[in-house]
């Protein structure tokens, strides 16, 4: 049976509310105590969820991080979603999806995977090489948002850019050096939008792929803005047009 340890407050109590993974123990640092711990051990009482009180210095090694927060979970892995999870399900005004070619830093598809849930983005793909993956790391930089999002894993983003194509889906990809801004973009409809990885971008045939091309306008000498940040930017003008 393959666990894995979530730590955090936000982490394992998004992940109780979520549902979608089993808890098989969880365990609590004997120096901490909290409203907010306290909220977690009720949920986790009321599922009958066996709890442990542990030394912090055990919690830490279990945990693999000093960041744990007084609190750890063993439980199963991450759930991925299938690629007709995402796809086949389709809200009023069409699908709105986020692809991330290459994003490696844990901390980077966190925040953009939290951003994403905010956004109202209905799934998230990610590539099988060269990207990070969905690990309790990032579950705690996307404050648990991880645990609701749909995530699934394409082993070739330029296949699975032409399967969604097939189901109507727009690819919107973002490129610095794009003479369309993503502030006069018609982002309405189904749209799938990509961001690069942090230090080249989207790659040259994940590019050629695109339906559009569009950029974010800057000023200043800064050569571009982190992979999170462009992302939560065109994710949020999006979530304006569409709201409209």
């Amino acid at each position: 049976m393959r666990t894995e340890i979530l730590y955090g407050i936000h982490p394992v109590f998004e992940a109780l509310k979520a549902g979608r993974r089993s808890f098989y123990k969880i365990y609590l640092s004997q120096d901490k105590a909290s409203k907010r711990l306290k909220k977690i051990l009720d949920v986790a009482a009321s599922l009958k969820i066996s709890i442990e009180r542990i030394k912090t210095s055990k919690l830490e090694s279990i945990a693999g991080t000093e960041l744990h927060q007084g609190i750890g979970a063993s439980v199963s892995p991450y759930p991925l979603a299938g690629f007709s999870d995402i796809v086949d399900k389709q809200r009023a005004g069409g699908h709105f999806l986020l692809l991330l070619d290459n994003v490696v830093d844990p901390h980077n598809l966190g925040a953009l995977i939290r951003t994403a849930l905010c956004a109202g983005v209905d799934g998230v793909i990610i590539t099988k090489d060269r990207s990070a993956m969905p690990t309790p790391a990032v579950s705690r930089s996307s404050a648990g948002a991880l645990e609701h999002i749909a995530m699934a894993i394409a082993t070739n983003m330029v296949s699975t850019m032409n399967l969604l194509k097939k189901k109507g889906i727009w690819i919107v990809g973002m490129d610095k050096a794009a003479q369309s801004s993503i502030f006069s973009f018609d982002f309405s409809g189904s749209i799938a939008v990509i961001i690069g990885g942090e230090e080249k971008g989207i790659r040259s045939l994940v590019k050629k792929h695109c339906d559009f091309i569009t950029s974010i306008p800057q000023e200043g000498p800064v050569n571009s803005l982190n992979a999170s940040v462009a992302g939560a930017v065109v994710m949020y003008e999006a979530f304006r047009q569409r709201r409209v």
